[in-house]
């Protein structure tokens, strides 16, 4: 796999940043859910889990998954790993390489 773009990290932390789509997203961690699993779990309206899960879906951190008539959402766990290996390698790099204030 590829590094991640720093606009792809970038999107990655601003789908996360949002304390309900967190919380949304560490529970896809665990398991599938469907969204009325999500909103009982979280006691969170059905329009706000389904706007959220888009919006993390956009951010390739979750999958979906027809199962006869539910979709069930589940966290893109190679995503997610290749978050973390483009974040910690840009925290690590040398600090020559970051540019000069002009």
């Amino acid at each position: 796999m590829s590094n991640l773009e720093v606009e792809e990290i970038i999107k990655i932390c601003e789908a996360l940043s949002n304390p309900t789509r967190f919380r949304i997203f560490l529970l896809l961690t665990k398991r599938m859910f469907c969204v009325n699993a999500i909103t009982s779990f979280l006691n969170v309206s059905q329009p706000a889990v389904s706007q959220h899960l888009r919006i993390l879906r956009e951010a390739g951190l979750v999958r979906m998954e027809k199962r006869g008539y539910w979709v069930h959402y589940s966290a893109n766990n190679e995503r997610v790993n290749e978050f973390l290996k483009s974040f910690s390698k840009i925290l690590k790099e040398d600090e020559r390489d970051v540019p000069k204030r002009k």
